[in-house]
C-alpha cells in the first residue's frame, strides 16, 4: 500500500492530543532504565534468562493484519531472552470469551491472556481472584505515563472486582479502537454522495442506496454484532454523564429510558427497511467484512480493528468516519478506547517475565509495527507512522474523539451478564420476538439486580 504524505502528521497529532486529554507523554516511552527501553525501530536487547521458560499466551488477534505483528514481536522477544519460548494460542473473540475465565483458574492456564474489559470478563475474573494486579509493574515500566488515567481506568477494578474504573490496574492494551462507519469510496462517489454530516442525512442516504439496488450496510449477526450498531446509535442520543454513570455503576441510573428504546427501535427499523445484508441472521462477522471488502455494501458499521484487513484484502478503497451526530456540528459520543488488554493469571509462577512480555507487546516497537500494518496503535510512539489514507482517517477520528472527550464505552461493560443479555435481546428485537420496551426493561432488570450485589 502506498505511503500517505500526511501519515506522520496524523500519528504525531494523535499522540499530542491524547497527551493533552489524558496527561501522558506522546512518546509513550516507559520510565528511564526499564528493561523495554530500546532504540526506536530495533528489537529489545533484553538479557539472558536465568533458566529455560515457556510463557503460554492467549490472544484473539486472529485477523491477518495483527497476527504477523504479534508473531514478529514474539520472535524478537525470544531472541532477546535466550531460553524463553512464547507459546501463542490465538482464539476468536467468541471462543476467548467462552473459555478464558475458567482457564484463568487452571494451574496450567495461560500465563498471559487478553481479556475483554468491563464487568462480564475482566471484572468477573478479578472477583474470582484469577487476575494479578499490575500496579507494581505499571510503576516499574511507566504504564501510568504510556496511557493516561482515563484509559487505564478502563482496565481497572477494585480488589474485590465490584468497583469498575477505579482501584488496581489489571491489563494493558495493544491497539486503539474506535467504532464508526467504514464506507466504500467508489460506491459513495458513484451514487453522488458525500460522507453524511448528521444522523438524519445518513438515514436519507441509506434509503437512496437501497433504492439504487445496493446493500446499504454490510452486516452479519451470528456473533451478536448488532450490539455495536445498537451501542453506536444509543451513544448519539445520550450524554457523557449518563453513559459514565451507567457504565461505572454510579448515580442510580436506569437502562429503561426513551433513548435506549429509541436506539432499539431504530435498529429494527433499519432491518425492516432492508438496510442490512440480506440473511444477516446467518452471517458471521468475518464473512460480513469479507463481503464488504468484496464490494457487497456501501457502509460497514464496526471498529477500527478491521481496517488493516480491509486494506490488505481490497486496497485503499475505503474511508472511515465517526457515527454522525444528531445535530450538525453537535457533540457525539463514539464507542472506542483501547483494545482487549493483556493480563496475567494470578497463579502464574512467571509473573515477572509475563509483565516484561506485556511491556514489550504494548511498547513503542509494537506501536511502530502496528502502524506499518495499518492498525491503530493504543498510544503515540516515535516511528509509529501510518501507511495509508484509511489509517490516517481512523487515527484522525480517534484523535478528534479524544480531544473532545467524546470517546464512549462498550455498553456491555456495565454488568457481568450484560453482553449475553444485550446480544440475545437484540436478536429477539430484530426477529420481532420482543418489543423495544420489553428489551430495555429486561436489560434494566439485569443491571439493577447486579447493582444490588455491590451494596
Amino acid at each position: 500500500m502506498a505511503a500517505a504524505p500526511r501519515s506522520t502528521v496524523v500519528i504525531v497529532l494523535i499522540g499530542a492530543l491524547v497527551a493533552t486529554a489524558c496527561g501522558f507523554g506522546a512518546s509513550g516511552s516507559p520510565t528511564p532504565g526499564s528493561p523495554s527501553v530500546t532504540p526506536q525501530g530495533s528489537p529489545p536487547s533484553g538479557s539472558p534468562s536465568a533458566a529455560p521458560a515457556t510463557l503460554l499466551v492467549w490472544d484473539q488477534e486472529v485477523r491477518n493484519a495483527i497476527t504477523p505483528v504479534l508473531d514478529q514481536l514474539n520472535d524478537e522477544f525470544e531472541a532477546a531472552h535466550p531460553g524463553v519460548t512464547i507459546e501463542r494460542q490465538s482464539k476468536s473473540f467468541e471462543d476467548l470469551k467462552a473459555t478464558v475465565k475458567l482457564a484463568l483458574q487452571d494451574a496450567n492456564g495461560p500465563d498471559v491472556t487478553q481479556i475483554n474489559q468491563g464487568r462480564p470478563d475482566m471484572g468477573a475474573a478479578v472477583q474470582a481472584g484469577s487476575l494479578l494486579a499490575l500496579d507494581d509493574y505499571a510503576a516499574r515500566y511507566g504504564w501510568d505515563k504510556r496511557w493516561g488515567p482515563a484509559v487505564n481506568a478502563r482496565n481497572s477494578f477494585s480488589d474485590d472486582g465490584k468497583q469498575f474504573g477505579t482501584g488496581s490496574l489489571y491489563g494493558a492494551s495493544l491497539t486503539g479502537e474506535i467504532v464508526g462507519l467504514f464506507y466504500n469510496k467508489e460506491k459513495l462517489t458513484a451514487l453522488g454522495l458525500q460522507p453524511p454530516a448528521t444522523f438524519a442525512e445518513f438515514e436519507q442516504q441509506l434509503a437512496m442506496i437501497k433504492g439504487k439496488g445496493e446493500v446499504p450496510i454490510a452486516f452479519g449477526n451470528t456473533g451478536g454484532d448488532a450490539i455495536q450498531i445498537y451501542g453506536s446509535i444509543l451513544e448519539t442520543l445520550v450524554d457523557r454523564a449518563w453513559l459514565d454513570d451507567f457504565i461505572f455503576g454510579r448515580g442510580g441510573r436506569s437502562f429503561d429510558t426513551p433513548e435506549t428504546r429509541l436506539a432499539a427501535e431504530k435498529l429494527l427499523e433499519f432491518s425492516e427497511k432492508g438496510y442490512f445484508t440480506r440473511g444477516y441472521e446467518g452471517i458471521s462477522y468475518d464473512d460480513a467484512w469479507k463481503l464488504f471488502a468484496g464490494g457487497k455494501g456501501v457502509y460497514f458499521w464496526t471498529g477500527s480493528w478491521i481496517g488493516g484487513d480491509l486494506v490488505q484484502t481490497a486496497g485503499e478503497k475505503f474511508g472511515f468516519l465517526r457515527t454522525p451526530p444528531q445535530q450538525a456540528g453537535g457533540s457525539v459520543l463514539t464507542i472506542g478506547g483501547v483494545g482487549l488488554p493483556f493480563a496475567i493469571r494470578k497463579t502464574s509462577t512467571k509473573a515477572d517475565l509475563a509483565a516484561e512480555y506485556i511491556d514489550w507487546v504494548t511498547g513503542d516497537r509494537a506501536m511502530e509495527l502496528l502502524a506499518k500494518a495499518g492498525v491503530l496503535p493504543s498510544h503515540g510512539a516515535p516511528g509509529a507512522e501510518g501507511t495509508g489514507a484509511l489509517q490516517n482517517e481512523m487515527a484522525a477520528a480517534f484523535a478528534e474523539a479524544n480531544s473532545k472527550d467524546e470517546v464512549g464505552h462498550y455498553i456491555d461493560w456495565a454488568g457481568p451478564t450484560l453482553y449475553d443479555a444485550i446480544t440475545a435481546g437484540l436478536a429477539k428485537v430484530l426477529a420481532k420476538r420482543q418489543t423495544s420496551g420489553d428489551f430495555v426493561k429486561a436489560i434494566d432488570a439485569d443491571y439493577q439486580a447486579f447493582l444490588k450485589t455491590l451494596e
